[in-house]
């Protein structure tokens, strides 16, 4: 596993969860280092909703360790929650109530001081953009006003730590970039934030820190950029060619290329370092080609999620980090 902070805001080790002998969770491995964004990107079924439910004590764990701003949410549970904020995938709501209405029986739940609610809660709803319709029944919001709602309460009794299942679930396009700025928002005020997903493109440019899970156990876990070097540790650019692509074939005598691939549009060179760049595009245009786009590879979370799914299939059960490291 990468390395992470001596005492991060939660760690799961070796944690085992099953219901009826099916197991959930096995032998999970979870660090989430403080003050930074957590993504549990893993498809539907991969334990994510049962490592956050362990995470607050909702649910307990069979066996393996699991500490929680430094707590066991097992034995001090009322400690863990009242320094947590979650927002599930469904939240539940009361749609015969207003917005007002939801938000102050939740800061009654959490022990907010009563002189300090009514401003809480305003500065809660502006943050989240529904100030508007908090007057209104809750049945009456769309999907996207039902989840602000949702993320307004998570954070009226001032957590430490955010837990988001499936944040952006039911919301078009729009409304769910607008919850994931928010989300990193969070972090600049100090909040730590545990993310489940399986919607790859969310996690890109949000997460700090990833594991991959698939049936209950992580695969592979470390800062995004980490781990996408260590799949792809060499450095290539995609060059598309209008035209004759004869001029290709000399390219591997210039300092710093490793070897090229042609491709249906052009070329992929591989090199040493990217500062080559421009010096095989010099090569390519003194040759007489015609050049309409020059590309580096940057490896997405998606193909870091896929690459490493391979990984595990081709080497059966467990996890796959000592082959990334």
């Amino acid at each position: 596993m990468s390395s992470n902070p001596a005492s991060p805001a939660v760690a799961l080790r070796g944690v085992h969860k099953s219901f009826n002998d099916q197991p959930a969770l096995v032998d999970l491995e979870v660090v989430a280092p403080d003050g930074q964004i957590t993504v549990l990107l893993g498809p539907n079924g991969a334990g994510k909703t049962t490592a956050i439910r362990c995470i607050t004590g909702a649910m307990s764990a069979d066996s393996g360790s699991v500490r929680t701003l430094g707590h066991d949410p097992d034995r001090n549970g009322e400690e863990v929650r009242s320094q947590c904020g979650v927002v599930s995938a469904k939240p539940a709501l009361y749609d015969r109530l207003t917005g007002t209405d939801n938000l102050r029986y939740a800061a009654e739940l959490h022990g907010v001081d009563p002189r300090v609610m009514k401003d809480r809660i305003r500065v809660a709803a502006q943050r989240f953009g529904i100030e508007h319709a908090l007057d209104a029944q809750v049945g009456g919001y769309s999907t996207g006003m039902k989840t602000r709602l949702a993320l307004a309460r998570s954070v009226l009794h001032e957590p430490r730590l955010l837990l988001f299942d499936e944040p952006t679930s039911g919301l078009d396009p729009e409304s769910a970039q607008a919850v994931l700025k928010l989300i990193r928002e969070m972090t600049g005020d100090g909040h730590t934030v545990v993310m489940c997903t399986h919607h790859l493109v969310e996690a890109e440019g949000l997460a700090d820190h990833v594991v991959v899970l698939d049936a209950g156990t992580d695969l592979v876990s470390g800062v995004p950029s980490d781990l996408t070097r260590a799949y792809w540790p060499e450095d290539s650019v995609e060059i598309s060619i209008e035209g004759d692509q004869s001029t290709l074939s000399d390219l591997t005598v210039l300092d710093g290329v490793r070897r090229t691939e042609t491709t249906s549009r052009g070329v992929r060179v591989v090199l040493d370092s990217p500062c080559f760049t421009p010096d095989v595009v010099t090569a390519l245009t003194n040759a007489g080609a015609r050049i309409t786009r020059v590309e580096p590879h940057e490896p997405t979370l998606e193909e870091l999620y896929f690459a490493v799914r391979k990984t595990a299939r081709d080497l059966g059960e467990g996890r796959v980090e000592e082959v990334v490291r």
